[in-house]
């Protein structure tokens, strides 16, 4: 674009170096980030992974002693273990570290477009297109409406200029202006200046910039959030409590192994043998010690929850939630009370005709209501899209705008065919616009349209006493309903009028149109979401800069709102300032609104809801919302928000919907079950193995399952199904619960109760095939002298303990659903895929593999046999969740259409 300008020169290129070089440049600084090396290292702090770490320390001495000392293990067999724990710790922290990078790079490519856009800049006296990051202080700027203010600026000019500065300090409208006497000298901003971040409703501007980057208001409320006001995630601080109670658990067991090896060597006489025997023997029990707390930590369970947050982080994208941060992903699901923003969140953040009233004749002023809105309004309407219309300019007049365009008026083509004559525009003093066209619907009659204030508008109309009461009547009953109101008047001026004194004109003698309700309708999808909400335990509180009528109102059609609510659940932004905090921690609870709210109003409920045990979440898209979302437990900014409330937020969403909330907290509450169905697999698998090697040192017998085996059922199956239980589909029967509690354990008390009482029942299970093995020859088909076990029933022992786990994984899928294993089969693809992967891997390690596990080949009818007598695990498992159901067939569940997917 080039094109001349007289008026201001610009700078030259070297004044702009120069600029550059003295103010720098107009980027945010972006936050110190780690080296990647230090953020894959942090991923080795989770409680989970140090003591695998340990454990794996541990086995690698104990296998390099068997293979260099004592030459037990001359196959080398003993280090695999001590391997297959290291690939569990590089998996689970190399599939967290991925996904965050993923998910930065695509948040910086987010970004990216707002740098690259370009701005009317002029320099040596020629009007260039310049890219947001290129300008210095200096440039002169051209802005227009629906541009977002670049840098903050020196109005030179300001035509009918009003600016949304909602992003800095909630006002949503703020007239701009270079007069001395429109300059408000109690307004946050200067009158005559404008600030990065800021977005022109109406009018246009031409401005000096005068700081950019950093410098800026909103560079400095970024640089206010550099500090990492973070707080520990619920789920680290059970997965912390849950590593305590294995380390804890493992220890008592090696002890106690050791104890029971004592006891029983002592007993057989082991202690009158020669030194160099003994320390054999409590070399190799302290080595069984060692094995039992490698066992016990559950190696999948880091690569459980980094897989289930994986997944999340994925599935979430698809509804409209873009997660930057993993953690927030399970951190949603135990959120209690969420801090959200009515426009553009609960609203569709557009303004609506909802009503029109008008008692006039159809022949007589109705017949040009369609050309008075055509005519008296600036604003324009962007259709490229026509399921979602765009409004360029006042809301207000956008929303009019909408209303005859539904009805199949063309308003520019309407606005083209009457000539303007004279235009008075919109003032904040005047509260109303007029302007007089030549009329197309009264060929050749000069009209004088008005759009305003009823209050103003009304007194100027001649009414009757009865049409102005109805009028009045009407009006109230739109402000009662928190609507913006809006009056239509005109007047058919005769030949020769003098049109310089229009506020003339309006005394006396107008004819009223008729009166419209506005208002920025409710989305449609909110309502049940809130309803959805209060059934999941969970409080809304709508933190908002509208009055307090408007907050109710919108409180009142989402649902928050009704006649039994009291004026303890709304405080205005002043009300709240005034309060201290101990008081406030007393209100807290009971709020649901906090209207006129300030800048610093958000961040300080959040922290007061935070010191009173909650998990919060917050919304906001605006610069000024960035210190609030960097507080909460998890911040949620808005797709169409700005860049500072993003780069502070831990979830962006991406239709700005309130609904899509609802679905991360969805997500988040599935993925915390998934990773609970995973540890009851799991540690299931780990009772039984332990209390195995347990009971046999007490007994003086060697476990029938070797290292390998173990390594094959205590990691590679566990990975497996670590895949299959952290990908099943969301459980929507989780939002008619309340929010779990942060101080319990992820073990809970009903799922400690079925670990065990599965792990005893299954040991007692593999005891008894043990003893029936140990009498009867499997390969002779004949009772057994020797009580020595065979390869063969070794094969049988050790496929006996997989399968009883593989029928247990379908108890673990159906764990608190309340549902049959079998339920949403066909949702659970992976599920199904992993199960088959798991039988056909123990297929053919039985058959290819025998001699590195000790074991032989098993005939057709053994595989078949085994697993008709493991299943008993599933069945009797789906005859319990039957009888459960059953007894709670009276209670009513709440449907719901909100799409999860």
């Amino acid at each position: 674009m080039s094109k001349h300008h007289t008026k201001y020169q610009g700078l030259t290129s070297t004044e702009v170096t120069e600029s550059r070089h003295q103010y720098g440049s107009n980027e945010l600084s972006p936050r110190p980030r780690p080296s990647r090396w230090k953020l894959f290292l942090e991923k080795l702090s989770d409680p989970i992974i140090v003591i695998l770490i340990i454990a794996m320390g541990l086995s690698l001495l104990a296998a390099s002693y068997q293979y260099f000392v004592t030459h037990e293990d001359e196959t080398g067999a003993g280090f695999f273990e001590p391997i297959g724990v290291f690939l569990a710790i590089i998996l689970s922290t190399g599939i967290a570290f991925y996904f965050e990078l993923k998910s930065e790079r695509e948040f910086a490519l987010l970004s990216q477009v707002s740098e690259e856009t370009p701005y009317k800049v002029l320099r040596e006296g020629t009007i260039l297109r310049v890219p947001k990051r290129e300008l210095v202080v200096g440039d002169i700027l051209f802005l227009e409406t629906g541009e977002e203010i670049p840098a903050d600026a020196q109005l030179l000019e300001a035509i009918a200029l009003s600016v949304d500065e909602s992003t800095l300090t909630g006002e949503p409208m703020t007239t701009k202006s270079i007069r001395p006497e429109d300059q408000d000298p109690e307004a946050t901003y200067p009158t005559d200046y404008i600030c990065r971040g800021t977005t022109i409703l109406e009018g246009h501007a031409v401005c000096r910039v005068d700081r950019v980057g950093d410098r800026t208001e909103q560079g400095k409320i970024f640089e206010g959030i550099q500090i990492d006001s973070s707080v520990e995630t619920p789920l680290n601080r059970q997965l912390g409590r849950l590593s305590q109670l294995i380390t804890r658990v493992s220890y008592v067991l090696a002890l106690l192994i050791l104890l029971g090896s004592t006891l029983v060597y002592a007993h057989e006489g082991g202690f009158s043998a020669s030194w160099d025997a003994i320390l054999s023997f409590y070399l190799s029990k302290i080595m069984l010690a060692v094995t039992v707390i490698v066992v016990a930590v559950p190696e999948g369970l880091p690569m459980s929850v980094s897989l289930s947050l994986a997944y999340s982080m994925r599935s979430m994208m698809r509804s409209n939630n873009l997660v930057r941060r993993m953690h927030a992903c399970e951190t949603m699901g135990a959120v209690t009370v969420i801090c959200t923003d009515k426009t553009g969140t609960l609203t569709e953040n557009r303004m609506r005709v909802e009503d029109f009233f008008s008692e006039e004749d159809g022949d007589g002023a109705l017949s040009l209501l369609h050309e008075a809105i055509a005519s008296n309004t600036t604003a324009f309407i962007n259709d490229q899209d026509p399921r979602h219309p765009e409004v360029l300019g006042n809301p207000t007049e956008g929303a009019l705008l909408l209303w005859i365009s539904e009805l199949g008026i063309d308003y520019l083509e309407l606005r083209e065919a009457t000539p303007i004559l004279a235009q008075l525009p919109f003032s904040t003093e005047r509260k109303y616009m007029a302007t007089i066209v030549v009329s197309r619907e009264r060929p050749g009659k000069q009209i004088l349209y008005v759009k305003g204030t009823p209050e103003i508008l009304l007194t100027h109309c001649s009414l009757s006493e009865a049409k102005l009461a109805r009028y009045q009547g009407q009006f109230a009953s739109y402000q009662s309903r928190a609507m913006r109101t809006l009056a239509l008047a005109y007047r058919e001026l005769e030949e020769g009028a003098d049109l310089s004194d229009l506020p003339r004109l309006l005394e006396g003698g107008l004819q009223l149109i008729g009166i419209f309700g506005i208002m920025d309708p409710v989305r449609r999808e909110v309502p049940e979401a809130i309803d959805l909400c209060q059934r999941a335990g969970i409080t809304v509180k709508i933190i908002t800069g509208d009055t307090s009528g408007t907050a109710k109102e919108i409180a009142r059609q989402i649902g928050l709102w009704d006649e039994g609510s009291s004026d303890e659940e709304i405080l205005t932004g002043s009300q709240f300032a005034s309060l201290s905090d101990e008081e406030l921690l007393e209100r807290v609870s009971r709020l649901k609104i906090l209207a006129r709210a300030r800048p610093m109003d958000k961040e300080r409920l959040v922290r007061l809801l935070q010191q009173r045990g909650e998990i919060v979440a917050v919304t906001g898209d605006g610069t000024n919302d960035a210190p609030a979302l960097s507080r909460a437990h998890v911040g949620l900014s808005m797709g169409d928000g700005t860049a500072v409330a993003k780069e502070a937020s831990d979830i962006t969403i991406l239709d700005s919907s309130f609904a899509s909330i609802v679905r991360a907290v969805l997500w988040g509450r599935s993925l915390y079950l998934n990773i609970q169905r995973f540890i009851l697999f799991q540690m299931t698998i780990n009772v039984v193995a332990c209390l195995t090697v347990l009971i046999g040192a007490f007994l003086g017998k060697e476990s029938p399952l070797t290292v390998t085996q173990m390594l094959w059922v205590n990691l590679i199956m566990d990975t497996f199904a670590s895949l299959a239980l952290a990908s099943l589909p969301p459980s929507p029967h989780l939002m008619q619960e309340p929010p779990r509690q942060s101080s319990t354990g992820i073990i809970t008390p009903a799922l400690g109760r079925q670990i065990l009482g599965v792990g005893l029942v299954f040991v007692v299970g593999l005891f008894g095939l043990l003893s029936f093995l140990h009498s009867y020859d499997l390969g002779a088909m004949r009772w057994s002298s020797d009580g020595l076990l065979s390869p063969r029933e070794l094969s049988v022992f050790f496929t006996t303990f997989v399968f009883l786990q593989l029928w247990n994984m379908g108890n673990a899928k159906a764990y608190h659903s309340g549902r049959s294993a079998f339920a949403s089969l066909a949702r659970a693809k992976n599920f199904l895929l992993i199960s088959g992967i798991i039988l056909l891997g123990q297929i053919v390690i039985t058959t290819f593999a025998y001699d590195f596990f000790q074991i032989e080949p098993l005939p057709l009818s053994y595989w078949l046999i085994l697993l008709l007598l493991t299943s008993p695990v599933l069945w009797i498992g789906e005859g319990l969740r039957l009888f459960s159901r059953l007894r709670k067939s009276s209670a009513t569940e709440h449907p719901t259409s909100l799409s999860i997917e």
